[in-house]
């Protein structure tokens, strides 16, 4: 792992900067490049926009760890709302969730309860929900969770991490349930025992992965999520996809509101399924660091910005 990205992960996770950094204008500032906004209606407005150059989307509430039951009833209190004003838009937007921000943390039990509030209500909209993955302490728990839901509902989806040496057997124990999976890199700090530590071995088991996927699209109802702004991986992905035989919408390429923007709309030109995940919400700062920390060379936005700002 390189020196800046465990460095901004540390950050990510410092009580301390955490409370302190966001004050900072320069910092708000330089957020708004992977955020549009604090607000639902921030993020609705540029789902919007960006339907309208025909990519979908995926709006995210951030937040984690919440330590109360009654926080985790307004969070499904909040994301069901959020699924009847994306109906009412008419907008190819669906929800991801944190399992802590649902109370995994307290109980499984709670979990399911608020997770199925949410998964309900989606399914009556016609739309799904993804599950998202947090660090690997939480990974038994929250296939567990996915599984169990899957038994009731097929509108839910998982993300799985490459850099777990783990996920590939978590993966084929999922392809029997025609999973719906959203496959990342990597966000949180784990030790090399858990995660590769160099990038090339990472990307390398990224598109092991990927193939996977692929390979399963057809044979067992795969719904592949290709989370990745690595426009290398996207070129061979695709070059696995036509020596398969699929078709441009048979698989989608998911990534983040703000990055790399012109590689989204020129896939979306080309007629492959792109769908941009657009965060909101006052909990942005870790959330924000663990972005900069996938891609050191975003810090460099940063450090411009820091030349005009004042506090």
């Amino acid at each position: 792992m390189s020196l800046s990205r465990t460095a901004l992960l540390w950050v990510s996770q410092n009580q301390t900067l955490r409370q302190t950094l966001p004050k900072y204008k320069f910092i708000r500032r330089a957020v708004s490049k992977f955020m549009p906004g604090e607000e639902l209606d921030d993020a609705l407005n540029a789902a919007e926009q960006l339907k309208a150059q025909a990519v979908n989307t995926i709006v995210t509430h951030l937040g984690e760890n919440i330590a109360e039951e009654a926080e985790a009833k307004r969070v499904a209190e909040h994301y069901c709302d959020t699924l009847k004003q994306i109906s009412e838009r008419t907008i190819d937007t669906y929800v991801s969730v944190k399992l802590t921000q649902l109370g995994l943390d307290l109980s499984e039990q709670l979990c399911m309860n608020t997770l199925s509030r949410i998964v309900g209500d989606a399914k009556l909209y016609g739309n799904m929900v993804w599950i998202d993955i947090e660090q690997s302490q939480y990974v038994d728990r929250t296939l567990a969770v996915f599984k169990n839901i899957k038994q009731s509902y097929s509108n839910v989806g998982i993300c799985l991490q490459s850099y777990l040496y783990r996920t590939e057997n978590d993966l084929k124990e999922l392809l029997p349930l025609s999973p719906a999976i959203r496959l990342v890199k990597g966000a949180y700090k784990e030790p090399a025992t858990l995660a590769f530590p160099r990038k090339v071995d990472n990307d390398a088991n990224y598109f092991k992965l990927s193939k996977i996927m692929l390979e399963n699209v057809r044979t067992n109802g795969v719904y592949a999520g290709i989370a990745t702004h690595d426009t290398i991986l996207h070129k061979r992905i695709i070059e696995e996809a036509d020596r398969l035989q699929l078709e441009k919408t048979d698989f989608e390429f998911q990534m983040l509101y703000g990055i790399n923007m012109e590689e989204q709309l020129r896939l979306a030109r080309e007629g492959y399924k792109v769908r941009d995940l657009i965060s909101y919400g006052t909990f942005w700062f870790p959330w924000y660091v663990r972005r900069l920390a996938e891609r050191p060379a975003n810090v460099w936005f940063v450090v411009k910005n820091m030349f005009n700002f004042r506090i």
